[in-house]
């Protein structure tokens, strides 16, 4: 079922613009679709109700959205007058990025979260920013738009991981059961996966079966237990292979994998080439 939903990218490395309004948004109150890019929007006014991996969320002014590639969205309603800022990311440059720490915790912050009220200030300055990327987008050439989407991609992602650091003590909106045990899988892999990637051991941890794991997991986020820590494991991995001279040895030890053989199968099995294939071509 999943496999035939209508999929959505970008043409670009990146996209920065204000131009959504109600008719764009109207064509996706249908059905839902998939993301294969990566995609920010702040919303300074209106309403928009929808629907992220099958959970309801309400995106009102002020809010700050983050979609994940492989997210499943559906638009339910809009309301007011509606004016958006969006920038993202193409599904071509995010799966050849080196996914540095800042970009695993921001992925961290948002899976299961991905609508965050700013306060007034913070509007401002993300106005302020987001503007200014519209002015480089509009005004320089494609081949310095290209060369600076590494630094524009890992910048966004740290002020992200900041952004979502620095409120979460201030976190005043109750969360359901099932988002409480989100979080705290997804905090537990992060700090576990190199050493550990039994789903039963995580379930353990948690106090909770396996199987109410696993729906809970699925339920909140859209994905499964295995595919988010195998897609942290794969992140490490292609950061190691890409950003230090590490062997694929000692890259493979770092993450605890029985032996080299292990690891190859590992990685190719989810990027589809081996470990030494993607650092000399990935």
């Amino acid at each position: 079922m999943e496999k035939e939903l209508p999929k959505i990218d970008l043409p670009e490395d990146w996209v920065v613009g204000t131009d959504i309004n109600k008719d764009l948004l109207g064509l996706y109150t249908n059905y839902p679709v998939r993301l294969k890019c990566e995609m920010f929007v702040l919303c300074v006014e209106g309403t928009v109700e929808a629907s992220v991996n099958l959970n309801h969320i309400t995106v009102k002014a002020n809010d700050f959205v983050t979609l994940m590639p492989g997210s499943i969205f559906q638009i339910n309603s809009i309301e007011g007058n509606l004016n958006i800022y969006f920038l993202g990311f193409s599904s071509k440059f995010v799966e050849q990025t080196n996914q540095s720490r800042s970009m695993l915790d921001a992925i961290y912050f948002t899976l299961g979260r991905p609508t965050f009220q700013l306060r007034k200030e913070g509007v401002l300055l993300m106005e302020q920013y987001l503007q200014f990327l519209i002015n480089i987008y509009e005004r320089f050439p494609d081949k310095i738009k290209h060369e600076i989407t590494p630094n524009l991609y890992a910048d966004v992602h740290k002020g992200i991981s900041i952004i979502y650091k620095s409120n979460s003590t201030e976190e005043t909106v109750p969360i359901s059961k099932s988002e409480q045990i989100f979080r705290s899988f997804t905090q537990l892999v992060m700090q576990h996966y190199t050493h550990n990637r039994n789903v039963a051991w995580y379930a353990e941890q948690l106090g909770i079966t396996h199987a109410h794991l696993c729906t809970t997991v699925k339920q909140v986020s859209g994905k499964t237990c295995v595919d988010i820590i195998s897609s942290i494991v794969i992140m490490d991995a292609k950061s190691q292979l890409k950003s230090t001279n590490l062997s694929i040895q000692d890259i493979s030890d770092s993450l605890n994998f029985a032996n080299m053989s292990f690891f190859g199968k590992y990685f190719k099995r989810y990027v589809g080439m081996s470990p030494l294939e993607y650092r000399n071509n990935g």
